[in-house]
């Protein structure tokens, strides 16, 4: 009888425990019910995952990446019920609520046993706790809030169980230091499971192999549909303007940008920046008060219930359009998006593919972008573009080598998630692919400065923040120490932002401390598609109360000013070369032959084979043009190269602009360029290179700017205390203290030597300034001497111009020399500027100008 009843009451648990098994045929039957079929590179995934390899999954936007990895890891996994079984890890807190809606739908079926959730920087600390007490067998989550999870005391014992993790958007991490972070935290879990599984999701990539290879070493690679249809048109202004600047176009455009999401039942407008937003989200509004309701705005400052609220809406089609920025470029599954406009030139192929991708979102379905120029010459990048995108041109992104800010970040992480041995955690982080050369003077350097802060900063007891306990376990003794750390995990690095609240409660948004520092009480400005007035500032805490609508201040971000890809630069000089050979390839190149024709006419065109430079002079002093099309980053190296490099023989005095399609030096006393220009644009060797790049440049100002990052990043300050915020002065007064501190006596700290790589690295991206130089030397240099200033060269005047003069003052002399220019070229009168040229001082940030006095 008793053993009856055992037998009985062990079948029955059994019964009870034993799950039901997403089979291939549950699948399928799945996909059948919604109409759908697995495509041949879904069932690959679903073999490679059943056979527990690791892998990239590779395809175009909307084509099932997600479905491929997520039904593989049902049919694989379900069989279990271990919390944490799967990671899911979006570059972007913004998408986790809609990823986990969309695992939802599929577990709720394949796995109903299973939980999901997720956890990121938006999770409430209600939830965050409910977690804790009983972990989901499945969970959504960020690089920061993955590293928070292996910084807990018991991380060993919770994530020992995960058997998958699964990188969404990889190709938006793998440039970066977050995916170094990334990086390190997979080869934590790889050392408590072995096994572990490891899958990208990417749809734009050129170096694929690496890219795998970098996400997990031996992963396979898996190339999905690559054949979606994209549809890539340009809005074209009522007339050509031969003489344009940056940004200057914009709104004129907007009774056809309107009649565009107008034709449509939902639409995303894309912008680069975040005041552009604004701008335009307000002038759709202004234009169609019937639209009030059905135009929404998304960007990543504003809060986390407003962005949620804007998702959902466009999910179900309650909204017409969304007005957005980078926060919507990645994996927020907008079925119903039939278009996708494009504020400015996307300047990259990846970017401007990942955002048509956002339309169409469905395996079979067309994408369909257009492209909003800004001025003139953003017509012929459109046209670049295009024919960049339809050759299957897109740019390549490579992980950063051993930043050592992030690895000692990751080594007090580590120490407080369950304590390290130094030489078993050695060979850890040399598993992760950025950390395979990494020295061992500089792994004893990264435990020296978690250990007591270096050799200056041994006697401060705030840097003695890793010991190693009576049994070799390095670990974190102080807890006011520790929570410190848990406070500012991550790297994402930004300006200091202060909220932005209503007096009667209600966040609105955050936005930069030195936007509102410069406003006083009353002053007016638009934030969150309102018109705000400023009451008071608290700390960090800006309160506002409605005003009426009028002249607003717009917020101004730092970032989203993307320099041209090389990429795209190489397509523009093959569009000038056939335009050249008398080739208009498309209606673009047709419509701005006016510009080209000009451009041939008072000088010459620039092309893959010939570089253009143009000698002016004017009453300001003597000019020089120079047209690389190489991107504002190698322009602003080379335009302080060139002086530096005058100066060695030559007292002079430059003044400089730089735009993405080349530079402008102007000086006082003139300088024989046709004798020297191609000696001064001579190739180097890298180190000499870098060494030139450093004297041009007020360096050291430029390494101590960067060096306030890489302090953050490693430890040595805080952007908060738990409780507390710090502003930027004070972020940047400490930063600063510490620069000077190792300069002086601790030379040889490898922060500093950091900050020197990544501002030659990254910042000034010294290694394409190379490829440039050596680039132009095999091109044909044809030096012009234009009687005034061209279609190309004029860009740069302004750019230079409206630095120093107000809008109004601006307006009046760009008003002049257009009627001036335009009468010269047998052109129509210039219309008004003053509109057109205050739009574009927020439109289009422009780029900072340099002003550098070299004297010898």
């Amino acid at each position: 009888m008793t053993t009856k009843i055992a037998t009985k009451t062990a079948t029955t648990k059994a019964t009870k425990t034993a799950p039901p098994t997403a089979t291939t045929a549950a699948t399928t039957d799945w996909l059948a019910a919604r109409g759908w079929k697995a495509f041949p590179f879904q069932r690959q995934v679903w073999r490679d995952i059943a056979a527990g390899r690791s892998g990239l999954l590779h395809a175009t936007t909307g084509s099932g990446k997600t479905l491929a990895v997520w039904l593989g890891a049902l049919q694989a996994l379900s069989a279990t019920e271990a919390p944490l079984t799967v990671l899911w890890v979006t570059p972007m807190r913004a998408l986790s609520q809609d990823t986990l809606r969309a695992l939802q739908d599929a577990a709720a079926v394949l796995a109903p046993h299973w939980s999901l959730a997720a956890r990121t920087g938006d999770t409430s600390s209600g939830e965050r706790a409910a977690q804790q007490r009983r972990w989901p067998t499945a969970l959504v989550t960020t690089p920061e809030s993955l590293s928070l999870m292996l910084a807990r005391a018991d991380a060993p014992e919770v994530m020992h169980r995960v058997r998958l993790v699964v990188v969404d958007e990889w190709h938006e991490l793998l440039g970066s230091k977050r995916g170094v972070q990334l990086q390190l935290a997979l080869a934590r879990l790889r050392h408590w499971n072995p096994g572990l599984m490891t899958w990208g999701l990417s749809a734009t990539l050129a170096n694929l192999e690496e890219a795998a290879d970098t996400l997990a070493p031996g992963a396979v690679l898996v190339r999905g549909a690559q054949d979606k249809a994209i549809d890539i048109d340009t809005l074209l202004p009522a007339r050509i303007e031969r003489f344009a600047w940056s940004g200057h176009m914009g709104l004129s455009l907007l009774p056809a940008v309107i009649e565009r999401i107008a034709s449509a039942a939902s639409s995303l407008v894309f912008t680069n920046t975040r005041s552009q937003c604004e701008r335009w989200f307000q002038a759709l509004l202004d234009a169609r008060p019937d639209w009030a309701g059905l135009v929404a705005l998304h960007h990543g400052s504003l809060d986390a219930e407003a962005r949620t609220w804007v998702e959902a809406a466009m999910k179900s089609g309650q909204l017409k359009c969304v007005v957005c920025t980078a926060s919507l470029d990645l994996g927020v599954d907008f079925l119903p998006v039939e278009q996708v406009l494009q504020i400015g030139s996307a300047k990259g192929v990846a970017r401007l593919l990942q955002r048509a991708g956002r339309s169409g979102h469905a395996p079979g379905r067309r994408s369909r972008v257009t492209l909003v120029p800004t001025h003139s010459l953003e017509i012929l990048e459109a046209s670049a573009l295009r024919a960049a995108a339809q050759a299957g041109q897109i740019e390549p992104r490579r992980a950063p080598e051993a930043p050592l800010d992030v690895l000692v970040q990751h080594l007090v992480t580590v120490a407080l998630g369950g304590g390290f041995r130094p030489d078993e955690l050695r060979a850890e982080v040399r598993s992760a692919p950025s950390y395979r050369a990494l020295s061992d003077d500089a792994w004893q350097w990264a435990l020296a400065f978690v250990r007591h802060g270096g050799e200056s900063l041994r006697s401060y007891p705030d840097f003695q923040r890793v010991v190693p306990d009576e049994s070799g376990v390095w670990r974190v003794p102080d807890a006011r120490l520790a929570r410190r750390h848990r406070s500012n995990i991550g790297t994402i690095v930004s300006d200091a932002a202060m909220s932005v609240q209503f007096l009667t409660g209600g966040r609105i948004a955050t936005v930069e401390e030195g936007f509102i520092a410069r406003l006083r009480p009353g002053d007016v400005f638009l934030l969150g598609g309102r018109s705000l007035a400023l009451v008071r500032v608290e700390g960090l805490t800006a309160y506002v109360r409605t005003a009426p609508p009028g002249k607003a201040l717009l917020p101004r971000w730092d970032g989203g000013q993307f320099p041209i890809s090389d990429t795209l630069a190489g397509a523009m000089l093959a569009r000038f070369d056939e335009a050249g050979q008398g080739r208009l390839a498309d209606r673009e190149m047709r419509f701005i032959e006016p510009l080209l024709a000009l451009q041939a006419t008072w000088s010459a065109l620039p092309g893959t084979e010939r570089l253009v430079a143009e000698v002016m002079t004017s009453p300001e002093g003597h000019h020089l043009f120079l047209f690389p099309f190489a991107g504002r980053t190698v322009h602003l190296g080379l335009a302080a190269l060139l002086a530096w490099r005058v100066g060695r023989d030559t007292p002079a005095t430059f003044s400089m602009a730089i735009t993405d399609y080349g530079l402008e030096l102007l000086s006082a006393t003139p300088i024989d360029w046709a004798a020297r220009l191609s000696a001064l644009l001579a190739p180097v060797d890298r180190d000499t290179l870098r060494e030139e790049v450093q004297a041009s440049l007020n360096a050291s100002e430029l390494a101590r700017r960067r060096f306030r990052e890489i302090a953050r990043i490693a430890g040595l300050i805080f952007q908060s205390h738990p409780g507390e915020a710090r502003s930027q002065r004070q972020l940047q007064a400490s930063a600063s203290l510490y620069f000077d501190v190792f300069q002086q006596h601790d030379p040889g700290n490898r922060l500093l030597q950091q900050a020197q790589q990544e501002l030659l690295s990254a910042e000034l991206d010294v290694d394409a300034l190379g490829a440039a130089l050596t680039r132009m030397a095999r091109q044909t240099l044809d030096l012009q001497h234009p009687a005034r200033p061209t279609p190309l060269a004029f860009p740069l005047l302004v750019e230079r111009l409206r630095e120093r003069a107000s809008t109004e003052s601006l307006a009046q002399r760009l008003a002049r020399m257009l009627a001036e220019l335009e009468s010269a070229a047998g052109g129509q009168a210039v219309a008004d500027v003053s509109a057109r040229l205050a739009f574009s001082q927020g439109d289009s940030k422009p780029a900072p100008r340099r002003t550098r006095r070299s004297r010898r």
